[in-house]
């Protein structure tokens, strides 16, 4: 896609509670048209009850829209930077209606989710899509999204950081229990979505492509933990592991699991483990209960020793690489190369036809060749990720 002229840079994420009074209606919108009553989600809110009802998302996301701000305006780069959730205040409809009323017409987009499925992509673009489609502003205000980035270096480098750290202080530990050179695993931890989706993720109607596992998301995955392990310790024993699953038992999901893994792993002999939160850009819930707390205690029953990995967060690499991914967009202070440490990338900054489909039905959509959401500006499909 060439280069635009944008007035505004939109951050896009999950939302997440701010109290014990918002679980409830934070899970209603999650789960929104799926009917789960509320004694069900009552049973499934004890992380966030446990956390005083807030999740550490919304703060997460207040300092990297600082922390973007700052790099924007250390470059000379006039774009202010918006915020929008899919769940909870502040809401992308509203966000977008601010945006309009104080004189935007043109947004990029940034989510934070860097890999290729429909809850890390198609779904951010049907609620930018069904949320103009809403307010009215249908072909009065163009947002574009820029690309996933898994394996882009603002994202992956912080990760080849925190693995080498994480590597050194496990085998430190297990010297200090005198049992230098105990075998070590690298666990690369990312969230389970249902097979039927990850079978989804990155096919498209116009250039269908064969991915490791058949699915993009997996093989993103696969290709990022692997340039993170040559960087680190090309020799060391790694694998993909799934956590945070959810919905119907019956319901195929991606596995192993992180505590069944952790599990064989300790019955063969390995003394601790490396986990790697590949699929996060902030420490958010799924990384604070789900590993922090779940996957540490099973660690500790299983007699491993134990390390988790940093997220990016506000690590100034990711900050200037999602700087860097902005401006691979802009019109004005252009980067014309868009660096890609796998053989994946660098992807798509206009999804392809069906991508990451929506089996629950289609919905108005932006950023992709498949949209079906106006714009203030020329249709051009194949160029213009803002129309249909």
């Amino acid at each position: 896609m060439a280069p635009a002229e944008y007035d505004a840079v939109l951050l896009a994420s999950f939302g997440g509670p701010e109290g014990q009074d918002d679980v409830i209606p934070f899970l209603r919108n999650v789960t929104r048209g799926r009917g789960i009553p509320d004694e069900r989600l009552e049973e499934v809110s004890h992380h966030y009850r446990a956390n005083g009802g807030i999740s550490p998302i919304n703060a997460q996301n207040r300092a990297l829209k600082a922390a973007l701000e700052a790099e924007l305006a250390a470059r000379g780069i006039e774009l202010p930077v918006l915020w929008g959730n899919r769940n909870w205040d502040p809401y992308i409809p509203e966000t977008l209606q601010n945006a309009y009323d104080a004189g935007h017409r043109r947004l990029l987009m940034v989510t934070t989710s860097a890999y290729s499925c429909y809850s890390s992509c198609r779904q951010y673009r049907e609620d930018i899509g069904m949320a103009l489609t809403e307010t009215g502003l249908d072909g009065k205000l163009a947002v574009d999204k820029v690309r996933q980035y898994f394996d882009h270096p603002g994202f992956v480098e912080p990760f080849i950081e925190g693995t080498a750290a994480g590597l050194a202080t496990v085998k430190a530990e297990l010297a200090a229990a005198g049992t230098p050179g105990a075998p070590v695993h690298v666990l690369f931890a990312t969230h389970s979505i249902p097979t039927r989706d990850a079978e989804a993720a990155g096919r498209s109607a116009d250039e269908p492509r064969e991915f490791a596992e058949q699915s993009a998301y997996v093989a993103q995955h696969l290709a990022a933990a692997d340039a993170i392990i040559k960087a680190v310790a090309p020799e060391a024993d790694w694998s993909l592991v799934y956590q945070s699953r959810s919905g119907a038992p019956h319901v195929p999901w991606l596995e192993p699991d992180i505590n069944d893994a952790m599990a064989e792993l300790a019955e063969a002999g390995t003394k601790g483990v490396v986990v790697v939160p590949l699929g996060f850009v902030s420490d958010h819930m799924e990384v604070v209960w789900d590993l922090d707390t779940e996957a540490k205690e099973t660690a500790a029953e299983l007699g491993l020793a134990f390390d988790r990995v940093p997220t990016p967060g506000t690590h100034q690499k990711f900050v200037t690489g999602l700087v860097d991914l902005i401006c691979e967009r802009t019109a004005r202070n252009t980067i014309v190369d868009r660096p890609a440490m796998t053989k994946l990338g660098p992807w798509y900054d206009v999804c392809r036809p069906g991508c990451c489909a929506n089996f629950r039905g289609e919905k108005p959509t932006i950023a992709g060749a498949d949209t079906t959401v106006g714009s203030a500006h020329e249709p051009k499909p194949a160029q213009n990720g803002t129309v249909a």
